[in-house]
C-alpha cells in the first residue's frame, strides 16, 4: 500500500531505528497524506489537519525533518512556517529546507502608498502541506487588526484551505506558554480546530529518547512537564505540594550573582554573544541586566554603539516599506533565499545587530538617533531606520500609551500648517520620527520574547516570587519554556536552594 511505502521512506529518512511511540506517528502521519480531503469538502468541511504534539527530547524535531525530506524526495510541495523570524531560522535550520514567518506568507500589503494594512494573500499552491512548528505561540484572539481579520489562526487556517488540495500540519509543546493573555494554546486544541471546520488527526511525542535521558537540561524539562500535565489533570492553579527540586547535573548549574559575570563573559567568549542570552521573569529585571552586561562586560559607555544586540519592541511597517519582494508562490521560487529572506515588516521580538549609530538628537522630548540594523534571522539583511533611544532603558515593553500621545501630539504641531487634514495625517504617516522603532537591548529578554529562539547556553533568573505563585502551572510553563531555550547549558542564577537538587559533592 501507498502508505506503508511513504511510511517507509519516512523511517529510512530517520536516521536510526524510530521508537514505538514514533512509528506510530510516522503510520498516523502517512495515513493523512493520503486523506480525503475532496470527500470531506463535499461534507461541507475545510478538509483535514493534523496535529503534532511533542514534548522537549522526544524526537518531534528529527521526525519532521524525516517527514519534510521524504516530502522532497517524493517531489511533493511543503511550505515551512513558523510565528516569529527567530522560530522560523530554527525551523529551516533542522529541516534543511527554507522556512518563513506565518506573517510574511499568509498576508500581503494592500497598497504601498496605504497606511500600514495587510489583507490575507491568495494562496496559490496546490496540493501543498503547510507545516507550522512552535504552534504553541500562535493565538486567536484580536490583538492586531491591521493584519486581516485580527486573528492568526484564523486567517492562517483560511489561506491554507483556500489552496486547491492543500492542508495543514501544525506542531508544538503544550507544555510551552500560552499566547500572551490565554490561558491555553488555540492552535494545539483539537476542539478549536475542529471548530474552525476540520477533521483532525493528532498524534502525541511524549516518551523522551534514551540518548538524551543523561542530559540535565532534558531531565529537567520532563520533570517539570510531568508537573505540569498533574496540574492540568487536577486544577489549573493547584499548588503542588512539594515544589518541584531542579536537578543540577553538568548542564544544569546553579550560580551566584557574584558568579554571574565570570560565567557570561565566558559564554560570550566560548559559545559567542549570539548564542548566550539571559532569560528573566520582567523586563524591569532584563533592564537591570543589560544596563550592567553593557558596562561590566561588554564595557560600552555610549547610549547605543556598534555591536550592540538589540531587539524590536513595537511592530513596525514604516521602514521596510520599500525593500518588501513578492510571497513565492512555486516551489522554483523557493530557491531564492536571498530575496525570500527579507521580512515584510519588523515584528515586536525580531533581534539586531546595530551596525552603525550616527545623528543622535533630540526632538519632541524624545531621543532620536539613525543606525544601520543587520537582522541576523532573515539572511542578515541590513536596513537604515530611525529609533528611538527612550525605550532602551525604559520599564515598560515599549512606549506608554501617554508617551505615544505626547509623540503625536508634538509632531503633529510640526504640520499645524497644512490645513486639509487628511494632508495632515498623510504628512504624520510619512515623518521618520512618529514611525521611530522602538527597541531595546537584547542581551537579556523576557521568557515570551525568547520563545521560539534557541541558544547554547541559557542564564535564568526568576527573581522574586510571591509564595503563592511558585508550584502554579503558570509557574511551571514559564520554567519549562525557560529551560527548554537551551541547547548545551543552563545558570540557575540566584536560584533558591529548596528549590534545587544539588549532587553530593558539587564540584563541577
Amino acid at each position: 500500500m501507498i502508505n506503508n511505502f511513504i511510511a517507509s521512506r519516512i523511517m529510512a529518512n530517520f536516521g536510526f531505528e524510530p521508537t514505538p511511540e514514533q512509528a506510530v506517528v510516522i503510520e498516523k502521519l502517512s495515513d493523512f497524506l493520503l486523506g480525503k480531503d475532496h470527500s470531506l469538502r463535499r461534507e461541507g468541511m475545510l478538509g483535514e489537519a493534523f496535529l503534532l504534539h511533542g514534548f522537549a527530547g522526544t524526537g518531534k524535531t528529527t521526525l519532521v525533518s524525516a517527514l519534510v525530506k521524504t516530502l522532497d524526495q517524493l517531489q511533493q510541495h511543503c511550505v515551512l512556517m513558523a510565528p516569529t523570524g527567530k522560530a522560523a531560522k530554527v525551523f529551516a535550520l533542522y529541516s534543511n529546507h527554507p522556512a518563513y514567518t506565518i506573517h510574511r506568507r499568509i498576508y500581503r500589503q494592500k497598497s504601498l502608498t496605504e497606511e500600514a494594512s495587510f489583507s490575507l494573500n491568495d494562496n496559490l499552491s496546490k496540493n501543498t502541506l503547510f507545516i507550522v512548528d512552535e504552534a504553541s505561540m500562535i493565538g486567536d484572539d484580536s490583538y492586531e487588526s491591521v493584519f486581516g481579520s485580527g486573528r492568526l489562526l484564523e486567517d492562517l487556517i483560511h489561506f491554507v484551505y483556500s489552496g486547491e488540495g492543500c492542508r495543514l500540519l501544525l506542531m508544538g509543546d503544550t507544555a510551552q506558554l500560552p499566547p500572551v493573555g490565554q490561558e491555553e494554546s488555540p492552535a494545539l486544541s483539537r476542539s478549536v480546530l475542529q471548530e474552525y471546520g476540520l477533521s483532525v488527526h493528532d498524534a502525541s511525542l511524549t516518551q523522551v529518547m534514551r540518548q538524551t535521558e543523561i542530559s540535565g537540561i532534558l531531565s529537567n524539562a520532563t520533570a517539570i512537564r510531568e508537573c505540569i500535565t498533574s496540574l492540568f489533570h487536577a486544577k489549573r492553579n493547584t499548588i503542588v505540594t512539594s515544589p518541584l527540586r531542579l536537578r543540577c547535573l553538568p548542564d544544569v548549574q546553579s550560580i551566584t550573582g557574584g558568579d554571574l559575570i565570570e560565567k557570561l563573559s565566558d559564554s560570550y567568549s566560548q559559545a559567542g554573544i549570539d548564542d548566550t542570552i539571559v532569560v528573566c521573569r520582567s523586563n524591569k529585571n532584563a533592564n537591570i541586566y543589560n544596563r550592567g552586561i553593557r558596562a561590566t562586560i561588554l564595557y560600552r559607555e555610549e547610549e547605543l554603539t556598534s555591536g550592540d544586540r538589540v531587539m524590536i519592541v513595537k511592530n513596525n511597517y514604516f521602514w521596510l516599506k520599500d525593500s518588501r519582494p513578492a510571497a513565492p508562490q512555486s516551489p522554483s521560487e523557493r530557491a531564492e533565499t536571498s530575496q525570500q529572506q527579507v521580512p515584510d515588516f519588523l515584528a515586536n521580538g525580531d533581534m539586531g545587530i546595530v551596525r552603525r549609530v550616527r545623528r543622535v538628537r533630540e526632538r519632541y522630548g524624545f531621543r532620536f538617533a539613525d543606525i544601520t540594523l543587520e537582522l541576523p534571522d532573515y539572511d542578515h539583511f541590513e536596513f537604515t531606520a530611525t529609533v528611538l533611544l527612550d525605550t532602551l532603558t525604559s520599564e515598560s515593553p515599549s512606549l506608554t500609551k501617554e508617551e505615544n500621545e505626547r509623540l503625536f501630539n508634538s509632531v503633529m504641531e510640526d504640520y499645524q500648517h497644512i490645513s486639509v487634514k487628511e494632508e495632515r495625517f498623510k504628512k504624520l504617516r510619512e515623518d521618520p520620527h512618529f514611525n521611530a522603532l522602538q527597541i531595546k537591548f537584547a542581551y537579556a529578554v523576557t521568557c515570551h520574547k525568547a520563545q521560539g529562539g534557541q541558544w547554547d547556553t541559557v542564564f535564568l533568573d526568576q527573581g522574586w516570587l510571591p509564595p503563592e505563585s511558585i508550584g502554579t502551572i503558570d509557574y511551571y510553563r514559564w520554567l519549562y519554556t525557560a529551560i527548554t531555550r537551551a541547547t548545551n547549558k543552563v545558570y540557575l542564577v540566584n536560584w533558591r536552594k529548596e528549590e534545587l537538587e544539588l549532587p553530593a559533592d558539587n564540584d563541577f
